[in-house]
């Protein structure tokens, strides 16, 4: 640890250095008998940057601190701590990583002094999930003089899992309303919703009219209504689309990671409300598909199958994976959806096999509002360029809306909005399905 790092001559030096040589040549032209004077200016320069870096001090010991685990999309400090045994100047660190953690995978990180060492964090935000890595760090320094820099490196080899982010789950808007809601943490029989029948009530003014069981009420000469049961053990399984364009970036992170966000967040919900959840993902093959899992305890399942979810630059099969789907399914389930609408061969061949699904489960298809095209037909029409990118766009947000169309008249329920609603009006979907008791 403390053998003599390598050193080099700062810009400072370098300027000297190069102001130096002019002064030498006119030195010699003037009074060419004092030629020597030259050189030894040279020389003296490089003997005070050795010095320099002689005197800057040894580095004792170099290391970064950095968590175990992150989420996609969330700030991760990074700190660097080093124990130089002198008190120089200028100390900054390099840090090398993977570019799933920081894009291009360097990260610069000044240093300045505090009990007894050097330290200095820096921010990341993590673009990818999986596994990055933190390589090396270098360190240099400078001496007292500021002519020479002295440079450490050390590795480091330390791995942060990426995780998808479920700050939507923590958030205490939503913990208030799982403990105010009518299925809270206390599992228990609730009347009132739903679609098994419980018991008959006497109707009040402000119930629902259809809820009236008229037979009863005119035996018994007074209006009763009837109550239900709130449905549970509900299945639900969330299907991702792993193909090219759900891996395209939306506001810097991936779609695919901003769909799994959302179908957490909900299926966090779902298993407080005592219902079944399960994970599908796809590309050109099935890729994941996960067991049912029910109660919040197992929620982690769910999260730590989700982060396995890769990227893939490739067509999705919609064929092979709703079908797929379908025989997994033994009972009527609420079939949730990622993906997003390009080309449209792939459009009619998912219509296609939706169609078939519909015919047995409540399908909702969930998609993300595309903000850019959105941008492009509305830009101003300046150049010939700016017009032939309004035009294309308009065509595409024109197939766009024929297919949501389309599948809207089979039955399947369309969940559309920007990325940073998409959770809350999935959310309010499953709510609104929930409400209705159409799952089972």
């Amino acid at each position: 640890m403390n053998r003599l790092p390598a050193f080099y001559p700062t810009t400072r030096a370098a300027l000297l250095i190069a102001f130096a040589a002019p002064a030498a040549l006119v030195l010699a032209a003037v009074a060419p008998a004092a030629w020597i004077a030259a050189p030894a200016l040279g020389g003296a320069l490089l003997l005070l940057v050795v010095l320099d870096a002689a005197c800057a001090g040894s580095l004792h010991d170099l290391r970064v601190v950095a968590p175990r685990d992150a989420e996609i999309g969330a700030d991760v400090p990074l700190t660097v701590l080093a124990d130089l045994g002198r008190a120089p100047r200028g100390v900054e660190a390099a840090i090398g990583l993977d570019p799933r953690l920081h894009p291009g995978g360097r990260l610069i990180v000044p240093l300045a002094p505090g009990d007894g060492a050097f330290s200095g964090t820096a921010t990341v935000t993590p673009v990818r999930r999986g596994t990055g890595t933190i390589d090396s760090v270098w360190l240099r320094w400078a001496g007292p003089l500021g002519l020479a820099w002295r440079q450490a490196r050390r590795p480091v080899e330390q791995a942060v899992r990426i995780w998808p982010n479920i700050a939507a789950v923590r958030s205490p808007a939503l913990q208030i309303f799982l403990r105010d809601a009518q299925f809270g943490l206390i599992a228990r029989r609730i009347r009132g919703a739903g679609a098994e029948f419980e018991a008959l009530a006497d109707y009040e003014p402000g119930m629902d009219r259809r809820r009236i069981d008229w037979k009863s009420s005119a035996r018994h000469s007074r209006l009763y209504a009837k109550e239900y049961e709130t449905e549970r053990n509900n299945q639900i399984v969330f299907a991702f689309d792993c193909g090219q364009a759900m891996c395209e970036p939306v506001d810097s992170l991936p779609r695919i990671d901003r769909a799994v966000s959302a179908a957490l967040t909900t299926a966090y919900v779902a298993l407080k409300a005592g219902d079944r959840v399960a994970l599908f993902g796809f590309a050109a093959r099935p890729e994941l598909a996960t067991p049912f899992v029910m109660g919040s305890r197992e929620f982690h399942r769910l999260q730590s199958a989700a982060a396995g979810l890769d990227y893939k630059a490739e067509e999705p099969n919609f064929t092979l994976a709703l079908s797929t789907l379908a025989t997994r399914l033994q009972r009527r389930s609420l079939v949730v959806l990622f993906s997003d609408l390009t080309d449209p061969t792939s459009a009619e061949l998912m219509i296609e096999n939706l169609g078939r699904l519909v015919e047995r489960h409540l399908v909702l298809f969930v998609v993300m509002a595309d903000a850019e095209l959105a941008g492009l037909v509305n830009q101003p029409a300046g150049t010939l360029q700016a017009v032939a990118e309004a035009v294309t766009a308009n065509t595409l947000l024109h197939q766009r809306a024929l297919v949501l169309t389309r599948l809207r008249r089979l039955g399947v329920r369309i969940v559309e909005a920007p990325h940073e609603a998409i959770g809350n009006r999935l959310l309010d979907a499953y709510l609104a399905v929930k409400r209705e008791g159409r799952i089972g």
